[in-house]
């Protein structure tokens, strides 16, 4: 069951790593004393390259510089597809999302290295814990809300919510019946929808990895089976498991494009009222 338990690491926090053919370090316990698990490590690791790989390329543009080479020019692509193609978009006009592309370029990226780094044995998946899925929906409610105020101001923000009502329900005014039925309806989808940001991505990146370690479970279960047989479950597990692992290759940008994409919605439902 070794196999079995290193995959199903990838979809828990701990205190150590456990990587293939026995290697399992363990993290330092003066580091476990103040938080530090696999989790918190691989998302500082996941920062780092994240500064390795943008803060070199936003120098060279800043000095005018062509930035050259398939890597780049492939990272280069991915900042314009979004900008151009889903946050402008998503948010309404280029002045508007101006001041929300770094976070929302920043976010993107976090979450897919984030995933990707999950596809290495030994490593974990960050985004299938939902601390980690809740921080990163809190900071999108923050930005909405204070977005939201700013322009609308406090008040203007929660009411502006319910959409404009004209006519009458009788001698009374529609809006006076509806009003507060539809703003406590409002308020609570608009937190409903960040909700669903946090556990959709943990939903998602925990049972892809859990359906691996079910895969790989039937081999040593179907070890004490006759031959044939134990030959036959091998490599159908170990087919299904290629295949999902490709599934959750895409899974992995995917989610990524998601969270962005919405947050990107959020933000322009913020400033674009009813």
């Amino acid at each position: 069951m070794n196999i079995v338990q290193e995959l199903a690491g990838h979809v828990k926090d701990g205190t150590s790593f456990h990587f293939p053919f026995g290697i399992h370090p363990e993290i330092p316990e003066i580091l476990t004393n103040i938080g530090i698990t696999k989790y918190v490590v691989l998302q500082m690791l996941v920062a780092s390259a994240m500064v390795a790989v943008f803060i070199p390329m936003a120098a060279k543009m800043r000095g005018g510089q062509p930035v050259k080479g398939r890597f780049w020019n492939m990272i280069e692509a991915i900042l314009v597809y979004l900008k151009d193609s889903v946050i402008v978009p998503a948010i309404g006009s280029a002045k508007d999302a101006a001041p929300y592309v770094p976070y929302l370029w920043t976010l993107f990226f976090f979450i897919l290295f984030c995933n990707l780094l999950g596809m290495v044995p030994g490593f974990g998946t960050a985004t299938s814990a939902i601390t980690v899925t809740a921080t990163l929906a809190i900071c999108t409610l923050v930005i909405v809300t204070a977005t939201g105020i700013i322009r609308h101001g406090p008040i203007g923000f929660w009411t502006g919510m319910v959409p404009h009502m004209e006519g009458k329900l009788g001698p009374v005014n529609i809006a006076t019946v509806l009003g507060p039925f539809l703003f406590i309806l409002e308020v609570f989808s608009f937190f409903l929808k960040h909700c669903t940001l946090c556990i959709r991505l943990m939903a998602t990146m925990f049972g892809g990895h859990l359906m691996l370690a079910v895969f790989f479970a039937f081999i040593p279960m179907a070890a004490a089976s006759a031959f044939y047989l134990f030959a036959s479950v091998t490599i159908l597990s170990l087919f299904a498991a290629l295949a999902v692992s490709f599934l959750e290759l895409l899974i992995a940008c995917l989610q990524a494009y998601v969270f962005t994409f919405l947050t990107s919605i959020y933000i322009g439902m913020a400033i674009h009222q009813h």
